[in-house]
């Protein structure tokens, strides 16, 4: 019986052996098949990203994600879904909010491109990035830039009179935004963290003017102090 068993292992990690050297070589085809090609139909385009203007060579068929990531080096603007459902790529061309990576590259020849990297002015941070970190308005952080970014463009949208599936009245000329607009227009914008109460806040406290209630605060050392004791561990 032990002979027995000891062949069949033998024989098992012979087979196992042969199927890896069989994968390995499968990786070696796919690895020299997927090897960087020479571009083709390569278009020039001139277009102006935060404010400076780039000449892009490129093939016609590269996205607005993978130019930005890729050929600028402007790597906050998240890659997520590749698909258009999730939000993360989102900037704005012409102050509009777009999926950047649905928008070929070629197709925006001489318009404006806003990624994060330029909502701020110098330090001064753009409103709704720092209404973002008064609410907490993310976890993770991997979704924000496509959140803000997201914001930014939908609170024009609103002051424009745009209208969405949940609006009461359309004949406003400037949309009053309660949390119900806001969710729905933010709803193309997926957070994986569920951050949602706190970038509804954040949005809110820019649209109203108003100063949105804090869910959080900075905790004193009085109150360190007694969250140390509660876990049974001394204060310092």
């Amino acid at each position: 019986m032990l002979q027995s068993a000891a062949g069949g292992l033998g024989l098992f990690a012979s087979q196992l052996l042969v199927q890896e050297s069989a994968l390995a070589d499968l990786v070696l085809a796919e690895d020299a098949v997927q090897a960087p090609m020479k571009a083709q139909n390569v278009v020039a385009v001139a277009v102006q990203v935060n404010g400076q203007r780039h000449q892009l060579a490129l093939d016609s068929r590269v996205v607005l994600l993978d130019a930005l990531r890729e050929r600028l080096g402007l790597t906050g603007t998240k890659k997520g879904c590749d698909q258009g459902q999730c939000g993360a790529c989102t900037v704005l061309v012409d102050g509009q909010r777009v999926l950047s990576c649905l928008t070929l590259t070629a197709t925006l020849e001489g318009r404006t491109v806003t990624t994060i990297e330029g909502l701020a002015q110098g330090d001064h941070l753009h409103p709704v990035q720092a209404a973002f970190i008064k609410h907490d308005a993310f976890q993770c952080g991997y979704c924000t830039p496509g959140q803000i970014c997201s914001a930014v463009g939908m609170l024009d949208e609103a002051r424009r009179g745009q209208v969405s599936h949940v609006t009461a009245d359309v004949r406003r000329q400037a949309t009053l935004l309660d949390d119900a607009e806001i969710r729905e227009r933010m709803s193309g914008n997926i957070c994986r963290c569920g951050a949602y109460p706190g970038i509804v806040a954040a949005v809110q406290e820019v649209h109203s003017g108003r100063q949105a209630m804090r869910t959080w605060g900075f905790a004193d050392e009085e109150q360190l102090a007694w969250a140390r004791q509660e876990d049974g561990h001394e204060t310092v």
